[in-house]
């Protein structure tokens, strides 16, 4: 990979929600064809990128003046470059990794709207079939993007308060048409990012410097509604003739949320243990299918909404402040830890009264902040409201840019 310097974006970016499918090459802006190094014959394309882990996922932040316009035209590119179409699902061809929370991409731009530092995109790249879904956001891969925004130069120093070693990058997800608040450590010279630190999160190794997300206004991020039916719980009629409740709620991004006595099932079932169980995997596929349709989304996105599974935390888990249990699936994946804007979702959700998470919640009655034991850990989530209205929600992450240079496909 060859090093490549920051650039200015001056572009402007939509808010969209579609599936962007297969079709055929579309190369990127001529500037970033690159040949390579010891080949004869052959241009191979390519675009700077910087390789990141957000959280607990992985991906490339690209900006979006080095891919060409209108998000249509990124699938060939994209896919490649991530290692999809792959049937083997293991993406060796490409920065991706054969799961769903490393085949991830977010776009970048300097904003223009008031009051906005940058604008972006977050692709999730299918892995076997290299669709590109744009319909929902990803709150770990945000957690990163304020990081990569001020270390390219979108965001100035002057923006940082004297005195201050922390910045706040206010970003607005295109996906979700929503804004989120990134508040994050500078080095001592306050020029770039300081990833270092003594935080950690379950579910990745080592420790790094806290990042605060604030979800600024998140209910109704695709509906309009935190609960698109109206109902604290629906009941969902499945094509084999059986009959299942769900809490369909839309904060962050839109979740369904069933308990795993419904399911006749563990709620502390391991991810492997969900993985292997394909009878439950299809089941649950077919009851996010049924909760998509209820939300009047559509059910073939398979980022949204994304199902979770809840239960009562055990007596060593509720002495230790943990309030809920949950496991996660995010494209047919049973989820290593829990994906970020479902976790906001259900921390919030816990304080709605009628819900299936406030039901199966012990002990979160006036609490602000919710601790969720996931399948990798812990998380703590806060969620604000105000006159009954959800003003914002808030959790810690930490990120670290891995690499950067150019990403051939």
């Amino acid at each position: 990979m060859r090093l490549v310097s920051n650039r200015a974006i001056k572009t402007h970016c939509r808010p969209v929600s579609v599936l962007i499918k297969p079709s055929s090459p579309i190369a990127c802006p001529s500037s970033q064809k690159r040949a390579l190094s010891g080949t004869t014959n052959r241009m191979t394309a390519s675009f700077p990128a910087s390789f990141a882990r957000g959280g607990t996922s992985n991906g490339l932040l690209i900006h979006k003046s080095d891919l060409p316009p209108g998000v249509s035209r990124w699938q060939p590119i994209l896919s490649r470059a991530m290692g999809s179409p792959d049937y083997f699902g293991r993406q060796l061809n490409g920065m991706g990794s054969g799961i769903s929370s490393t085949s991830k991409v977010c776009v970048v731009e300097k904003s223009s709207r008031p009051g906005i530092d940058v604008d972006y995109t977050f692709v999730q790249v299918g892995i076997k079939d290299g669709r590109l879904d744009v319909a929902g956001n990803c709150g770990n891969m945000s957690s990163v993007v304020g990081p990569f925004a001020f270390n390219e130069g979108l965001v100035k120093a002057k923006s940082v308060a004297h005195g201050s070693d922390e910045i706040t990058v206010r970003m607005f997800n295109t996906n979700t048409s929503k804004e989120v608040h990134n508040t994050f450590t500078l080095s001592g010279d306050r020029s770039a990012f300081e990833p270092r630190g003594d935080y950690g999160i379950d579910g990745v190794g080592g420790t790094g410097s806290k990042i605060t997300l604030s979800f600024i206004d998140p209910a109704g991020a695709k509906t309009g509604h935190a609960l698109p039916t109206g109902n604290a719980v629906d009941t969902l009629h499945l094509p084999d003739g059986s009959t299942i409740r769900a809490t369909l709620a839309d904060i962050a991004n839109p979740g369904v949320f069933v308990l795993a006595s419904d399911l006749a099932i563990r709620g502390n079932m391991t991810s492997d243990a969900i993985a292997a169980n394909a009878t439950l995997v299809s089941r649950l596929e077919t009851i996010r299918r049924a909760g998509a349709t209820a939300m009047g989304l559509d059910p073939d996105v398979q980022s949204v909404p994304k199902i979770v599974i809840l239960s009562k935390p055990s007596e060593a888990e509720a002495a230790s402040g943990v309030h809920i249990v949950c496991r996660a699936l995010s494209m047919q994946q049973a989820h290593k830890a829990v994906p970020l804007t479902l976790a906001l979702n259900l921390g919030a959700t816990c304080r709605m009264p009628g819900t299936l998470a406030a039901e199966a919640a012990v002990g979160a009655e006036g609490q602000e902040s919710i601790r969720i034991a996931h399948a990798s850990g812990t998380l703590d989530v806060g969620s604000v409201y105000k006159d009954g209205k959800l003003e914002s929600a808030l959790l810690h992450r930490t990120a670290r840019v891995l690499m950067k240079g150019d990403v051939f496909y």
